[in-house]
């Protein structure tokens, strides 16, 4: 210690013989730089192969398979489509799941079935609004954009009331409708099916207007007839195997049949013709898959839906149930197809039948509202940080701005690659590169990849029994 002459105290440090030993660690960060990254990428790629496994069934089909209700539980398409999975499943040897894809009166399951991979693992219980659809101008969806596998149905349209109604034949509906129009409210299905036109039809054909009644839209004919039970509707129009339960238990009552002859299932309830109309209609229901498949792939399906149509099994729950048997083979149903198309084409260009079928609500309304809407956020704050008006706080930088696109384009190189890859590589990329993009280190991005990518595909695809894109390696 020494003392400077103004008081100051300095404090020298000792002399050593012996440099002192440099040891400082070294910055994690360089020690991560040094190693090159390839290796952990490397080691990514090799996992996600080793987990992901490929198929190990070569031959069709090796996964479960999808059919695609168009129309609500309950109803009469949901109840033959769960039938007809069940037998399928026992002859073909893998799962076969219903998905009940609503909405859109048809729209949103005839387009998920159209659009499915053409891979043979997605079918479609198509029905008479696919001939419909794209007159109403809903889609342009047509159904030149299926193959058809097999017809398994025909039913006619038909009249029910509650059993207390004051209603007793076609005529008293009639009468009520032309003394007071607008007053009473009908449903069946959504606005625009087939039951409405069938309805719609008849009261055209009454010399009546298409909205003396009011057409309540509800999304098939089990959630309807449940309605009408609840009073919310005053009559219902659908098909006699639809409401036999209800029928058979005395809670409602047919008035009329739009058909030729009267229904097997209910010799007692007349004709339309027997009370003086004309008007008949009804409507079919259908196997078909998307355009594009294996034509093997097709016979393996079409070979274990002829078998399963043609059981007695499915023969006795048809009679059971009261629907039609009608079997159509591929051509067969090919033409009946080509044939409703011309006939709806005809219904539809007469100006009535196309102003009663219109939703109030078009199929793009709500995307253009969150359009909308989203555009006036972003416009307001654009203008918020021109004007200077936001706080520098909440202030986007550039490289963050960047960085939140990167969320958008990663989603659409998924959607474009996928199919071609497979989901488990796109979606481990997906999320690896996303992971990346927001700053998570490179070990734990990959470590968190690695678990939750193969833990989705095992819930959905292994579990749910979801089909997945398979790509290249058939993961």
């Amino acid at each position: 210690m020494v003392m400077s002459p103004c008081g100051t105290v300095f404090i020298e440090r000792p002399r050593m013989s012996q440099p002192v030993p440099f040891s400082v660690e070294r910055p994690r960060h360089a020690e991560q730089l040094a190693r090159p990254r390839w290796r952990w990428l490397a080691v990514w790629l090799l996992f996600s192969s080793v987990c992901a496994g490929c198929s190990s069934r070569s031959e069709f089909p090796a996964q479960p398979i999808v059919l695609v209700c168009p129309w609500s539980p309950g109803g009469g398409t949901d109840r033959v489509s769960r039938q007809i999975a069940t037998q399928l499943e026992r002859v073909i040897g893998v799962p076969v799941n219903v998905v009940n894809a609503t909405g859109g009166g048809g729209v949103t399951g005839h387009t998920r079935g159209a659009l499915a991979r053409p891979d043979g693992y997605t079918l479609t219980t198509a029905t008479v609004e696919l001939n419909m659809l794209h007159w109403r101008g809903l889609t342009g969806l047509t159904y030149r954009d299926f193959q058809p596998l097999l017809l398994f149905n025909e039913d006619d349209a038909a009249i029910f009331v509650r059993a207390d109604s004051p209603w007793r034949s076609i005529g008293d509906v009639e009468a009520a409708f032309r003394n007071q129009p607008g007053l009473f409210r009908a449903s069946g299905s959504a606005r625009g099916s087939i039951w409405h036109i069938a309805l719609a039809g008849w009261l055209l054909e009454q010399n009546l207007s298409a909205d003396a009644i009011i057409w309540v839209s509800i999304n098939g004919s089990g959630p309807s007839l449940q309605e009408l039970l609840a009073g919310g509707v005053d009559l219902i129009c659908c098909s006699i195997p639809e409401a036999r339960s209800l029928l058979e238990g005395g809670e409602i009552r047919c008035l009329g049949v739009m058909a030729e002859t009267r229904h097997p299932q209910a010799p007692d309830v007349p004709t339309f013709r027997e009370a003086g109309s004309n008007w008949t209609m009804g409507g079919w229901r259908g196997l078909v898959i998307p355009r594009g498949v294996p034509k093997d792939r097709v016979t393996v399906i079409r070979d274990a839906l002829v078998e399963v149509v043609h059981s007695d099994e499915f023969a006795e729950f048809m009679t059971h149930a009261g629907f039609n048997l009608t079997i159509g083979m591929p051509a067969e149903f090919a033409a009946l197809l080509a044939d409703a198309d011309e006939r709806f084409g005809q219904i539809f260009a007469t100006a009535a039948i196309d102003e009663v079928s219109q939703s109030p609500v078009g199929p793009y309304a709500f995307p253009l509202v969150l359009f909308g809407v989203g555009s006036m956020i972003g416009l307001w704050l654009a203008a918020r940080g021109q004007l200077g008006l936001q706080p520098d706080a909440v202030r986007l930088s550039p490289w963050a701005m960047k960085r939140l696109a990167v969320v958008p384009l990663a989603g659409l190189i998924f959607m474009l690659t996928a199919e071609r890859v497979g989901f488990l590589l796109a979606a481990m990329t997906l999320l690896l590169g996303l992971l990346l993009a927001a700053s998570v280190r490179l070990r734990t991005a990959a470590a968190l990849t690695l678990v939750l990518v193969p833990l989705v595909y095992h819930i959905f695809a292994v579990q749910l029994g979801v089909p997945l894109p398979r790509g290249w390696l058939g993961w």
